[in-house]
């Protein structure tokens, strides 16, 4: 990887609030990086659309990243989701 890119990816993971995410959010957002539409999302983890909105309304506040690219890089350079997961 390339240095710029690298740094890159360091400044994007250090972009959050410092507010930890819950384990319910980090379920939420792993699915979201599985590239899971809202509703998949409320029928794999038994929860309601609405309780996936507020997930991810919760997720982008804590991290101020609001692109699902950018809450990839996140998951991934933090290791919440591996990299052979997502084929």
């Amino acid at each position: 990887m390339h240095k710029t890119t690298s740094n890159k990816l360091r400044q994007l993971a250090s972009n959050a609030t410092g507010e930890a995410l819950s384990d319910r959010e980090r379920d939420v957002l792993i699915q979201v990086v599985k590239g899971l539409s809202n509703k998949e999302i409320a029928d794999v983890l038994c929860i309601s659309m609405h309780t996936v909105v507020s997930h991810r309304k919760h997720i982008t506040r804590k991290l101020n990243i609001h692109s699902t690219a950018g809450l990839t890089i996140y998951a991934i350079v933090n290791k919440l989701i591996d990299l052979d997961s997502l084929e």
